[in-house]
């Protein structure tokens, strides 16, 4: 890894996940009166706000490299155009449309759920991402992964279900919450074939994927809701939480295309999974959540399985 600086990794991965434990915490603290598809729309919009000079810049610096590296040259022009093609703008809809919708089932379940077992239902997505990968870039996965994932799933299900292990008595918001880690798993997979072909870069993923599906949100918002819903935008305590959450959510993408520049992925999955830790402090401090024997013995078997489960996908 030529950019591979330790310090700067390890600092960009903890911060992130920190933020990234923070967002169940921020959405169960909203007022009530922020339904969350008001709440996806405008958290959408600010997060576009806050990507718009990152891709700029990095848009300022492919055309740069493009118009100073002749040899080059050819692939730096199908980054800075190859969002034109057909194929790409589909995916870009694709990426729009499916991105309105998932942070709203987010938010569902993070209110259904409670933020602790918020937590630890998103630690699903390592499974998701193994089989896809597997199915969709014929990535291996041996046997020892398969083994670590099932054991993964059994923490998820020792803490949230409090040691009954009853699927059928599941609160709704984690099985919401394990759906729809399934679909941002199979978008993010899209993604990735994208940027493989080095047709679109991820600063433009993240700055269009937030604009349309903000501009969705938005302008489909009073079909469903009552006009007078638009005096929750202008309401002070509520524009605390809106901001609150599309920082948080847009510094904590930004924070891990950082980390990816310095720290290899398995590296950062590992600090990642720590992530349920740091929910159950800031839920037990700020929501008086209680943080059970189950959901300390379910999130150490995670961690456990997460590590196991990397290494072997390095060793591979």
């Amino acid at each position: 890894m030529d950019n591979y600086n330790f310090k700067k990794g390890l600092f960009f991965s903890i911060l992130g996940s920190l933020l990234i434990s923070l967002q169940p915490i921020i959405s169960i603290s909203r007022p009530s009166v922020i339904d969350p598809y008001i709440f996806g729309a405008v958290v959408a919009l600010i997060e576009a706000i806050i990507f718009l000079p990152i891709f700029l810049i990095e848009r300022k610096k492919i055309k740069r490299l493009n118009e100073n590296n002749l040899p080059n040259s050819e692939k730096y022009d199908l980054l800075l155009n190859g969002w034109k093609k057909r194929e790409n703008l589909r995916l870009f809809f694709i990426i729009g449309v499916a991105f309105s919708f998932i942070p709203i089932l987010l938010y569902i379940g993070f209110d259904s759920a409670g933020a602790i077992n918020s937590s630890l239902a998103m630690k699903t997505e390592i499974i998701f991402a193994l089989i896809l990968g597997n199915l969709i870039f014929f990535e291996k996965i041996n046997k020892v992964q398969i083994a670590f994932c099932f054991l993964l799933f059994f923490g998820v299900l020792l803490s949230v279900s409090q040691g009954s292990f009853d699927v059928l008595e599941l609160n709704i918001g984690v099985i919401i919450l394990i759906f729809t880690v399934f679909l941002f798993t199979i978008i993010h997979a899209l993604t990735k074939i994208g940027l493989e072909k080095n047709e679109i870069f991820s600063s433009q993923v993240v700055f269009f994927r937030n604009l349309f599906s903000g501009i969705l949100l938005i302008s489909t918002y009073f079909i469903f809701f009552p006009l007078e819903n638009i005096k929750i935008l202008f309401n002070p305590e509520n524009l605390i939480f809106f901001l609150l959450m599309g920082v948080d959510y847009g510094f904590s993408l930004f924070l891990w295309y950082k980390a990816l520049t310095y720290f290899q992925i398995g590296k950062i999955t590992i600090i990642g999974s720590l992530t349920p830790i740091a929910t159950a402090f800031f839920s037990t401090l700020f929501l008086g959540e209680a943080f059970t024997w189950y959901h300390l013995f379910g999130t150490l078997i995670i961690i456990f399985a997460i590590i196991m489960i990397m290494r072997e996908k390095v060793e591979n």
